[in-house]
C-alpha cells in the first residue's frame, strides 16, 4: 500500500532538517533521536530541538507542524511581586522578537522560545531560515534571561 499525502509531507520536512543539519556541519547521527523523532543540537548556548508534531483538528483530520524549542530559563522562585515583573519582562520580550514566541512549559516554570508552522506549503528556504532564526533569538535570549535569579 502507498503512502499517505500526510506521510509524504512529513517525510519532506524530515529531509529538509537533515538537508539544514548537514548544511552546518550536523550529521544526522549526532543530531537525530530516532526513539523520540526528534532533532537536538546546540547553538552558542542554546540547545535547540526540532520535530513535526500532528495535531488532531477534527474527526479523523491533523495537522502537522514544524516545531522548534529552546529551553531559556526557569521562571525564578521569587516573590509574588517579582514573578509577575519577570513574567511582564516575558511579554515584553514576546512583542519585539519577531518571529518566535516565549512560552511556559505546562505544569513548569521553564521558559522556551518557540516557534511553529504548519508544514503545508513549507519549502526548503522557509524552514532554513525558520531554524536560523529560532538559533540566533534563543541564543541571544537565554544570554539576556540570566538574572541573579537563574
Amino acid at each position: 500500500m502507498g503512502k499517505t499525502i500526510k506521510e509524504i509531507r512529513v517525510e519532506l520536512v524530515h529531509s529538509m532538517i537533515e538537508k539544514y543539519l548537514e548544511s552546518v556541519g550536523l550529521p544526522k547521527d549526532e543530531t537525530f533521536n530516532e526513539e523520540k523523532e526528534y532533532w537536538h543540537w546546540k547553538h552558542g548556548s542554546a540547545n535547540i530541538e526540532v520535530f513535526v508534531q500532528s495535531v488532531n483538528v477534527g474527526e479523523s483530520k491533523t495537522r502537522e507542524y514544524l516545531r522548534i524549542f529552546s529551553y531559556l530559563a526557569e521562571v525564578p522562585a521569587i516573590s509574588t511581586h517579582g514573578r509577575e515583573q519577570y513574567l511582564t519582562r516575558l511579554l515584553e520580550m514576546n512583542d519585539k522578537n519577531l518571529g518566535v514566541k516565549l512560552t511556559l512549559m505546562k505544569d513548569t516554570n521553564k521558559v522556551y522560545a518557540t516557534y511553529e508552522r504548519d508544514i503545508l506549503g513549507m519549502d526548503y528556504g522557509e524552514l532554513a531560515t525558520c531554524i536560523a532564526d529560532l538559533e540566533w533569538w534563543a541564543d541571544k535570549l537565554d544570554d539576556e534571561l540570566r538574572s541573579p535569579y537563574n
